[in-house]
Order: structure tokens, then sequence, then C-alpha cells
């Protein structure tokens, strides 16, 4: 089939392709056209998914917008040939797939099961395993955790675990579903493991981050004896147990102490750009509204680190002077206290050397941010200072005794102008959708949109669950319209903060920033960018409702979204607000 380029929310592209050989070199042309276009600022990540790429968009577009027909030139200029000429197609292609060898120790717990499965020994499974040439069709799962296709027909038939591990060790080789892999890092996982490796698949510390890309070739060798391996790779800061790190240091004079950290205390700025097709997830504050405001309350840049601060806030102790605002969903919407006293929210606090800031209750919404003047300047990893909890990247959760620093000081604002964003008591949350781009049937789709959803308990900064009245949600129509066929079921896609997944006990999920890159579940539906924050303020209890618009509406709310953040903020500290 001809490649068909189809809109993806409004800030997201998607490419389907006619085959899972032409997704690499699809993304690789996508790649070389946007660093010989100048568009890196505008394009934020390309995604391999299994026959598909998702082009990322930095703002969101209306109809007809200029970065949809840009990539639509594209894939026309790679479907006809590099002698279509324009910026950036002489080099479409020139990338070319590497053969990357992996030694292999097979001494995994699963290899006698996998041998019983198919009917022969254990060496069986080994010379099956090495007597092939892999091809990587994407990343995703975790940061470098490739998904391999080519097995023979017997090893292509291993199901997944039946339980998963609560744990697989980082190196271990694995297959399950039609794939092979390797997992870079200890994690959950349901793979059968049938060996490991000491070769690190994936390092955040030195760039392109991962071994591997879509469209290289892989080949498993096999070591006789643990000892030619040497030691398994260090997982230590990709995903690194809540608590395990020691306490973070600060350098310089200007710092605060962390003396309580509260329910849930991250480190969060815009989240990360470009590497989403490695398989790392953009993270970033789940409110980017109040990030923003914010951090314009105290001077900062816009995308300065700021805490995210989930139910109940943490207790700093500062060590210098400072200026600090706290924005919620609303004003009034967090408890905060200056040595005991209460002081306001929404607007710019003096504290001097040694005063304590203690953020209680967050009683609107469920989250909320802290701004210093001069912005936190915990190390940042892979361009951004930002904690995701799905894949481990940052310093996670603040603990007791942690020391943050600060960026020199400047000069900070007034106050806000409240215009609450809350719903209101007893009414649900209006949340506005764009269809697609999977395909939903017309009575699963009037459900998604008529009933009452309530978020579930177990949502968290990777999704929001919904559970609604009419029960859950079942579609056999959303797999009847790709392009290719997986392992598995259903074409794995690149995925977007907002876009809105059916799994298959049929209660949506609602994806938040630190969602997994690739998912293999369809989404029928997207949050439109102007509403992700209201979605980022979902409490377990909350209640929503969806409302379809068209690209035309989601780009208007976007531009009125615009319009108030930049009224929001009034005057200079410490004269009144509007002087």
């Amino acid at each position: 089939m001809r490649p068909v380029v189809r809109r993806y929310g409004d800030r997201a592209l998607l490419v389907d392709l006619g085959s899972v050989d032409s997704a690499h070199r699809m993304a690789s042309a996508v790649e070389s056209a946007i660093t010989a276009d100048g568009l890196a600022r505008e394009i934020t990540g390309v995604v391999v998914g299994f026959g598909n790429v998702v082009v990322l968009l930095d703002q969101p577009e209306g109809p007809g917008g200029s970065l949809t027909t840009w990539v639509e030139q594209v894939v026309l200029r790679l479907r006809d040939g590099p002698t279509v000429t324009a910026a950036g197609a002489e080099r479409i292609g020139k990338r070319g797939p590497r053969v990357v060898e992996i030694p292999v120790v097979f001494d995994g717990p699963d290899l006698h099961e996998v041998a019983a499965a198919i009917g022969t020994g254990e060496s069986g499974v080994v010379e099956l395993l090495t007597g092939v040439e892999l091809e990587v069709a994407f990343l995703g799962f975790a940061p470098g955790f490739p998904y391999l296709t080519g097995l023979p027909p017997e090893l292509a038939a291993i199901r997944r675990r039946d339980t998963p591990r609560p744990s697989v060790r980082a190196g271990s080789v694995a297959v399950a579903g039609g794939f092979a892999s390797v997992y870079p890092r200890a994690t959950p996982g349901g793979w059968m493991v049938v060996g490991t490796t000491t070769v690190p698949l994936f390092d955040p510390g030195r760039p392109p981050y991962a071994l591997v890309r879509a469209g290289d070739k892989v080949r498993f060798r096999h070591l006789r004896t643990p000892t030619e391996a040497g030691p398994l790779p260090a997982s230590e800061g990709v995903g690194s147990e809540v608590g395990s790190r020691p306490p973070l240091q600060a350098r310089g004079g200007r710092w605060v102490e962390v003396v309580d950290p509260g329910l849930l205390s991250l480190v969060q700025d815009e989240g990360r750009r470009g590497v989403a097709g490695v398989g790392v997830p953009g993270a970033g504050a789940a409110d980017p509204d109040a990030l923003l405001l914010a951090n314009r309350l105290v001077g900062n840049p816009d995308g300065a680190a700021v805490i995210e601060l989930t139910a109940v806030g943490p207790t700093l102790r500062f060590a210098s002077d400072a200026h600090v605002a706290v924005v919620g969903s609303t004003g009034g919407a967090v408890d905060v206290e200056l040595d005991g006293r209460p002081c306001p929210d929404s607007t710019v606090v003096p504290v001097a050397p040694g005063q304590v800031l203690a953020i209680g209750r967050i009683r609107a919404g469920l989250r909320a941010c802290l701004a210093v003047a001069g912005g936190f300047e915990t190390p940042p990893v892979m361009g951004s200072r930002s904690s995701d909890l799905l894949s481990g990247l940052g310093p996670g959760p603040l603990m007791v005794g942690d020391q943050l620093g600060l960026g020199a000081p400047v000069r900070p604002h007034g106050s806000l102008i409240d215009v609450g964003r809350g719903a209101s008591p007893g009414s649900p949350r209006e949340v506005c959708v764009l269809a697609g781009p999977h395909h939903a049937d017309d009575r699963t789709w009037r459900q998604l949109l008529e009933d009452r959803w309530t978020v579930d308990d177990a949502s968290n900064r990777i999704g929001v669950r919904l559970v609604g009245p009419g029960g859950p949600l079942h579609d056999e129509a959303t797999v009847s319209d790709l392009p290719v066929t997986a392992p598995t079921g259903f074409a794995s896609t690149g995925m977007i903060t907002g876009a809105i997944q059916l799994p298959p006990d049929g209660r949506p999920i609602i994806l938040l920033p630190d969602h997994a890159t690739v998912g293999g579940y369809p989404v029928i539906g997207c949050v439109i960018a102007a509403d992700l924050a209201a979605v980022g303020q979902l409490a377990p209890g909350d209640q929503l409702t969806f409302i379809e618009v068209d690209l035309a509406a989601a780009q208007r709310a976007w531009q009125e979204r615009v319009r108030l953040l930049n009224g929001r903020v009034r005057g200079w500290f410490p004269t009144a607000a509007g002087t």
C-alpha cells in the first residue's frame, strides 16, 4: 500500500506504511530532512513503530498545517526516490543499517521451558537463536529496549509468561510474542528469559544513548561460559529503586534542603526532546500551565526546573535568600506556610536564609508547581532535569536530606490574575478530544462520549485510568484499518501525551508525560493540547466527560489558552500588581 499520513491528535502525525521494513527508512528520511530544513525546534521527535512512524510536533497545528504538508512531501520524496529533490532529500537513506553482534551466555531461567515448548533440547534453542540475523523493528517499553524480528517460526510462537516477573535482570536476553530482545535495565517483565549479555544497550550519559536503532541488524553469538562475558551491565541511574540513591548534594552557596519530601515531589521542567525514538519518555510537568505560570511569576524562563507537588507538598529549609511561588489549578488551591505562618499561593513570597517553607495539602486538583527565582539546578540527564517514573531517569522522588541547588537570582514578578480552571463542585471535568488515529466503531465512540468517567486509584504520571458506568469499552473494529499485522495482533505505534488507549479490558487510559514511547493498544482518541493541563490535575475519584471537537476548534482552544496565560502575570515584586 502507499504510505498514508494521518493526524494524531493536534501535536503529532502518524505515517502508516506498507511494510515493517520501510519504517526505519521513513524515520531516517524525516530525521535527515528535519536537520537539513532547520526544523529541530518545531519537531520534537520521530518514533518508529511496527510498520509506522510518528512525528511529534512542538506546537499544535490546525487543519492544513505547514508541518503536515512538510511531512507529506518527505513521504512523497521517499516513495518516488531521492531524484525528487528538495532540502534534505539528498540525505534520505544515507545512514544504512549496521550489524551489531551481541555475545550471550545461554543460562536463562526459562531456557528449559522454551526448549520443551518447541520440542528440542536447550542446544536447539541456542542454535535457532544464533543462526539467524534479526532486525530492530522499533524501540520502546524501556529506554533502549529493542524489538527484534526475524525469529525462526518455532521461537516466534513462544508466548509471554502467564505471570510477569517483578524484576528481570539487566542484560537478560528473552523471546516472546514473535520478538526477541535484551533488557537494558532491571525492570518487571513477562518475556521468556533464555540468556544474559554484558553488552550495555543504553547509556543516558553518552549520545546517541541506545546501542541499536530501528533498521539495524543484530546477531547473537554463543558464549560457552559466564567468565567470557565479564560483569553484567550496571543499571544505576537508569531506573534505580526509590530511596536507593544517595542524597542530592548542591554545589555553591545557594540551595534548599528537603526536610520532609511530601507525598510525591519531583523536579520537572519542559521534558526531554528528540529522544523518544530510543524509547525515552518526554516526562516534564503533568500540568504544563502551572509550570509556565510559576516560572513566570518568579521571573524564570517558561521551561525552568520546578518541583512538581502531588496531593501533599514538601517542607524545605532555605540556605540562602530566595523568591518562591506555588501555583496549582486555581488561586487558593494549595496550603502554604513560611515558618509556620500562612502565606498565599499564586503570588511571589520572599524567603530569608534559614526559613522553612512548608507546603501542605493541595485542596483543588491533584498537583501544583513550586518555582524559585533562578530555577532548581539538579544534574540534567539527556537534556532535561525532569524525573521520569517509568524509565527512572532523573533523581526521582525527593528524599529527606536532599539539597537542591538554585540558579542565579532573577527579578520576580507580582501575582497572578486568577481564572480558575477547576470544574464546579459536583460537576465532571469536560475534556475535549479528537477522534483517532485508530478507528473505533460508532457504538464504542458514542459510549466514550456519553459516559461519565471516574478516575481510578491506579492512575499516576504514566496514565489516567478510567472506569465508566456503562461498563468496559469493547471494540472489534479498532484494528480493521491497520496496514500491517504485528505478531501480537496489533501494530505497535508511537504514543503521545493525551492519547486515549483502549486496552483489552476495555477501560480507557489517558497517557500522561511518563508514558511509554511505543504502545501495543489502539488509540481511539486524543485529548487536545489545550486540555492537557486539566488532565494532569485529575485525582482519583474525579469525574470527567469527553467532548468531540475538530482540528479547527482544537487550534482555537490553543490560541485562547496562550492568550489567557499571557495575561495572567502582572506587576513586579514587591510593587502592586498591574504597575
